[in-house]
């Protein structure tokens, strides 16, 4: 089986092509391209592989023209940095997609399931239309991201407005953080269910124990081993959150919106 790999970051795309290999070593990775223009250029001058992964978004656009572009029958595997709305409708259409950084377990789920869509001969047809006009319904529209999260503070629920979380984090339970670094007990059971309820243009899921609001962020420095530190703004200055080096590069995507 071949895949081809739709990644702009190439040392993602390297890493990427690294893990398909060790989980799959029967699949055959036959190019990378790494842009919405080059992607267009690889369809018109070869075949249809039986397997892609691509990232949703591209330095030059999102993925999706590709597949609006050229009418293609095989699976595609979706890669994210970015836990958006838009997700809910590829899992609706049978469509996989693996968060960044890739999880290895996740990614052999994946293969394995569109191993067992080639094997049966199905099409896999991705209703780009549909997926586009869920994209672009503006976020006011769609949006149904939480304003306020209740917070427990010596026994009394606190409503706090989510602009005025500096962060959330996991220490046990679950807290958030306010930008005057008032910290407020969860009835969450994990972050990943809170970050489900947050905007993705302002909150980014830094690691597995922090959840960080944009407005928060100070400075960002870069260590010897292509990790990011990352710092707060005052009074949470204290705070030293590490982005891994797979995050590094959605990290930097996402500040710069």
């Amino acid at each position: 089986m071949n895949a081809l790999i739709i990644e702009d970051e190439k040392l993602v795309a390297l890493e990427l092509a690294a893990s398909i290999t060790e989980v799959a070593p029967n699949i055959s990775i036959i190019g990378t391209v790494g842009s919405v223009k080059t992607a267009f250029r690889w369809f018109s001058e070869n075949a249809e592989p039986d397997l892609i992964f691509a990232d949703v978004q591209l330095a030059d656009g999102v993925s999706f023209r590709i597949f609006e572009q050229f009418q293609l029958s095989g699976p595609i595997i979706f890669t994210t940095a970015y836990n958006e709305y838009a997700i809910q409708a590829f899992k609706a259409n049978g469509i996989d997609y693996l968060l960044k950084p890739v999880d290895r377990d996740e990614l052999k789920r994946a293969i394995g399931k569109a191993q067992s869509l080639i094997n049966a001969k199905s099409n896999v047809a991705l209703d780009v239309k549909k997926l586009l006009e869920v994209i672009n319904t503006p976020t006011t529209a769609r949006s149904s991201y939480k304003e306020h999260f209740l917070g427990n503070a010596r026994n009394s629920w606190v409503p706090i407005k989510v602009s005025d979380i500096a962060y959330f984090t996991r220490d046990q339970l679950n807290f958030m953080v306010t930008h005057a670094n008032e910290r407020y007990i969860l009835d969450y059971d994990t972050l990943d269910q809170i970050e489900l309820l947050l905007d993705p243009n302002q909150f980014y899921r830094a690691n597995r124990q922090c959840i960080v609001n944009i407005d928060a962020v100070h400075q960002v420095k870069g260590l010897a081993n292509l990790k990011l530190s990352l710092k707060l703004k005052a009074p949470n200055h204290q705070l030293d959150i590490e982005i891994s080096r797979d995050k590094a590069p959605s990290f930097k995507k996402w500040l710069e919106k």
